[in-house]
């Protein structure tokens, strides 16, 4: 677990960042610095071997869940860790890019009650199940999941991003994600970037810039 940003003691929000396939906490700690704010806490759990699961989120769940726990445990510990810290439940985000865009808006979704929001950064809802159906074109080869998720997030804020042709995240996926996350009552907003790509754009980092900013509704 990593840190950095301001000291939590005068933080205004905290921020838990969850690096991608590859990455570091190191790494997605440094998307702090386009940011610009000054009083954001950051904190990152590091995945053992720089990757949350070996295979793609889209997998059967018999493959992913065993990861998925083990991510939401290190996510859990994050927030607990700014929570400790004295930063209110109610001004913590949640922020993943890739990889950890699937894992944060998953936590988002299982245990995020009370949180500020998540942003899902090139990433979707990995769910709760294997769903009834076969393999998809729209899935790129995968069966379609269940998303069965306690609760509703009425006052928290979403933000998902993809490239509309994203080698590992399908536009079905994030569609079904937004229709997922809307109907947890989450104020859901969503970009499509033209093209082929998986990265991190301009407009992302305005938008987490905006929504960091507003404070409480």
């Amino acid at each position: 677990m990593k840190r950095a940003g301001a000291p939590p003691a005068r933080a205004g929000s905290g921020l838990v960042l969850l690096h991608g396939r590859g990455g570091s906490a190191a790494d997605i700690l440094g998307l702090l610095e386009p940011l610009a704010l000054p009083d954001i806490a950051g904190i990152a759990p590091e995945a053992p071997g720089k990757s949350w699961w070996p295979t793609s989120f889209l997998a059967p769940s018999a493959q992913m869940e065993p990861f998925v726990i083990r991510g939401l445990a290190a996510v859990r510990t994050a927030v607990l860790a700014l929570e400790s810290d004295g930063v209110p439940r109610s001004r913590i985000w949640l922020c993943g890019f890739s990889q950890g865009a699937c894992l944060a808006l998953e936590a988002f979704a299982r245990e995020g009650e009370g949180l500020a929001g998540v942003f899902g950064l090139s990433g979707g809802l990995v769910g709760t199940g294997d769903a009834p159906g076969g393999p998809q074109d729209d899935l790129y080869g995968h069966g379609p999941k269940a998303f069965d998720y306690p609760g509703l997030r009425p006052d928290a804020r979403v933000w998902i991003s993809v490239h509309e042709n994203d080698p590992h995240i399908p536009l079905a996926r994030v569609r079904r994600s937004v229709e997922v996350l809307s109907a947890m009552q989450a104020q859901v907003s969503h970009a499509v970037h033209k093209g082929a790509g998986h990265g991190i754009l301009p407009p992302d980092l305005a938008t987490m810039r905006r929504f960091l900013n507003a404070g409480p509704d």
